[in-house]
């Protein structure tokens, strides 16, 4: 399949809905940036976001700049929307990020808390970035959080829990690896490209970190607005059909060079 031109690709992230008319609803999304400012860490995706963002009007603000979501707050209920052109955009800033992990042949981690939509999309940047001489790296085995255990496929680390792969936004797993590198005497990854609390805790902890976000997440992109996340890319998480994110990832791994 050829790789997208700019343009082609917003068109093909409008027509599949991965951006534009998502199928997040809009009081889904002020639900979410509400229990945020609450204080809820679970909204928090592993970033300590103290009490910077307590005003849901500010993390709207960021969401209407950073993901494009309607930034009219009495629109409350209905149809919201992935800015598509802010979605290459940040496709564009990690492929400049991906292009130093591969000029500097640096340890780069990838994890994924939607290991049914996004599984593949971290699994073809790792093998990319594995071809052009970095270090993917492997996680101890063993690890446990959250009453399951932190496994890895196709150089992804993953949630799993009763022999069946989790969908997770807690920070527990990427806690797990990161701790338990440290313990063996590993050096912890100069990148982690990730989404969810995946990506967060990595970014707490000081680790250069790139994260898939949708647009009812908004922490990894006030992480970004800080300078906490390097990152983040929005779209929708779990559109229906994983093939559909193909071309993205084709046109990242482009521009990054390594196609």
């Amino acid at each position: 399949m050829p790789i997208l031109s700019r343009a082609a690709l917003v068109d093909h992230l409008v027509r599949t809905r991965i951006a534009g008319d998502v199928a997040t609803p809009r009081d889904n999304n002020l639900s979410h940036y509400r229990k945020l400012a609450n204080g809820d860490r679970h909204y928090w995706l592993g970033i300590e976001l103290g009490d910077r963002w307590a005003d849901e009007q500010d993390v709207l603000a960021v969401m209407a700049e950073r993901c494009g979501v309607s930034d009219d707050p009495e629109h409350r209920h209905g149809q919201d929307t992935i800015d598509p052109e802010l979605t290459v955009d940040a496709l564009d800033r990690a492929a400049a990020r991906l292009r130093k992990a591969v000029d500097d042949r640096q340890r780069v981690l990838f994890a994924t808390g939607h290991p049914g939509s996004l599984l593949n999309v971290h699994g073809a940047t790792a093998r990319a970035l594995r071809a052009a001489g970095c270090d993917v790296v492997r996680i101890p085995g063993g690890l446990t959080a959250d009453e399951g255990f932190v496994v890895q496929f196709a150089d992804v680390a993953v949630f799993e829990r009763g022999a069946t792969l989790w969908h997770t936004h807690s920070p527990a797993p990427m806690t797990a690896i990161l701790d338990g590198l440290e313990r063996n005497g590993e050096a912890l990854p100069d990148l982690v490209f990730a989404d969810h609390g995946w990506a967060g805790c990595a970014a707490q902890r000081g680790v250069d970190s790139i994260g898939y976000a949708d647009c009812n997440d908004p922490a990894l992109f006030l992480g970004e607005a800080e300078g906490v996340m390097a990152v983040t890319i929005p779209l929708d998480d779990h559109v229906v059909d994983p093939y559909y994110y193909e071309p993205m990832t084709d046109y990242l791994l482009d521009a990054a060079g390594l196609l």
